[in-house]
C-alpha cells in the first residue's frame, strides 16, 4: 500500500474511532459497555496513528496518538496514556515542535504522578533539546535540563544528573551567567575527582570554572586556581592549569565553540584592564 492508501485507511480508522467514542456515551449508565467502546476506539486511534506515520503525515499521527492518550486516561490506564503522549510528542517533533512539547509535558505530568521520575527526567531532556535546536529558546532549555537534573539526583542517578548540569553550565556561561556556571563546574568537578573512572574529566571542569572566573575577575581567578589545586592535586600538573597560570590561551589546540567564546571574552577583559601577560603567581 502506498502512502496515499495508508493515509486513506488512517482517516477511515479515525472516523470509526470517533463513532465508537460517541456510541460509548449512550452506555454511560452501563459502565462496562461504555468502556468496551472506548477500548476499541483507543486501538483504532493507535492504528490510525501508525498508518499516518508510515505515510509521513506527522501532525495527523501526533493528533491520533493524542486522542488515544486521552481515552487511555479516561479508562484510568495511566501508563498507556503516558506512552501515547510520548508517541504523539515524537511524531509532532517532525512537524510542530511546540505541540511536541505540550504532549511530552502531559506525559511528564503522568509519570511524576506515578513516581516514575527517571522516565520524566528523560523526557525533560527531550524537551530541552527541542528548545535548543528547533525553537532556539536557551532559557527554557536550561530550565528543563535543571528539572531533569533534579529528578535524576532524587533517584541517585548522579552521572545522568551531572550530564544535564554540564549543559546548564555551558549555556549559563554563554549567557554571561558566570557565577552559576562556576558553581556547577565546581560541583561536578568535586563530585567526579574521587571517582577512578571520572577523575580525568574533573580537570576539564575545574579548567572551565577557572575560565569563567577569569572573565569576571583576575584576582578571584588566581584564588580559584589555588583552591582547585588544593582540592585536586592532579590538576596542578595538568596542561590546562599551566596554561591558565601563564595565560597562554592561544596555545590550546582543537578549541570547540564554547572554549573559543570564553577565551575571547577573557582576552577582551585582560586588554580592558590594561594588564600585561605576566604570570598570575
Amino acid at each position: 500500500m502506498d502512502s496515499a492508501g495508508k493515509e486513506r485507511e488512517a482517516v477511515q480508522l479515525m472516523a470509526e474511532a470517533e463513532k465508537r467514542v460517541k456510541a460509548s456515551h449512550s452506555f454511560l449508565r452501563g459502565l462496562f459497555g461504555g468502556n468496551t467502546k472506548i477500548e476499541e476506539a483507543c486501538e483504532m486511534y493507535t492504528r490510525a496513528a501508525n498508518m499516518f506515520k508510515m505515510a509521513k503525515n506527522w501532525s495527523a499521527a501526533g493528533n491520533a496518538f493524542c486522542q488515544a492518550a486521552k481515552l487511555h486516561m479516561q479508562l484510568q490506564s495511566k501508563h498507556d496514556s503516558a506512552t501515547s503522549f510520548v508517541d504523539a510528542g515524537n511524531a509532532y517533533k517532525k512537524a510542530d515542535p511546540q505541540e511536541a512539547i505540550n504532549c511530552l509535558n502531559a506525559a511528564i505530568d503522568i509519570y511524576t504522578d506515578m513516581g516514575r521520575f527517571t522516565i520524566a527526567a528523560k523526557h525533560h531532556i527531550t524537551i530541552a533539546e527541542i528548545y535548543e535546536t528547533e525553537l532556539v529558546d536557551i532559557e527554557k532549555a536550561i530550565a528543563h535540563y535543571e528539572q531533569s537534573a533534579d529528578y535524576y539526583k532524587g533517584e541517585e542517578s548522579n552521572s545522568s544528573a551531572n550530564k544535564c548540569l554540564l549543559k546548564v553550565a555551558a549555556y549559563a556561561a554563554q549567557l554571561e551567567q558566570y557565577q552559576k556556571a562556576i558553581e556547577i563546574y565546581e560541583q561536578v568537578g568535586a563530585n567526579t575527582m574521587d571517582n577512578p573512572l571520572l577523575k580525568y574529566s574533573a580537570k576539564d571542569y575545574f579548567f572551565k570554572a577557572a575560565l569563567c572566573h577569569f572573565i569576571v575577575d583576575e584576582l578571584n581567578a588566581k584564588l580559584a586556581l589555588e583552591k582547585y589545586e588544593e582540592m585536586f592535586p592532579a590538576f596542578t600538573d595538568s596542561r590546562e592549569c599551566k596554561l591558565l597560570k601563564v595565560k597562554e590561551f592561544d596555545s590550546i589546540s582543537r578549541l570547540d565553540q564554547w572554549l573559543t567564546t570564553m577565551l575571547l571574552r577573557i582576552k577582551k577583559s585582560i586588554q580592558g584592564d590594561g594588564e600585561g601577560d605576566g604570570d598570575l603567581k
